[in-house]
């Protein structure tokens, strides 16, 4: 098994706490169940080791691209006609 790298996403305690209001309501709408904390916490940190790298490297390219698009056009935006 490769070694695990460190997880880089980090959340606050105030966003770990939203989220987790979130699942806990989500659970009870959705499946007329309750989730327990140490159980909501627990799909927290699985969401944030199975999912968070991909969404993560998605944003990091989604912004690559974003500003790569400006970047190649910048002469055009930028510059000053000359007379000659």
């Amino acid at each position: 098994m490769p070694a695990r790298t460190p997880q880089r996403i980090r959340l606050s305690p105030d966003r770990r706490a939203s989220l987790l209001a979130g699942l806990q309501r989500h659970f009870e709408q959705e499946f007329d169940d309750d989730l327990s904390v140490f159980r909501g916490e627990a799909l927290i940190d699985f969401f944030l080791a199975h999912l968070g790298p991909a969404v993560y490297n998605q944003g990091v390219h989604d912004a690559a691209a974003f500003m790569h698009e400006r970047l190649t056009d910048i002469e055009g935006e930028i510059h000053e006609h000359e007379d000659r």
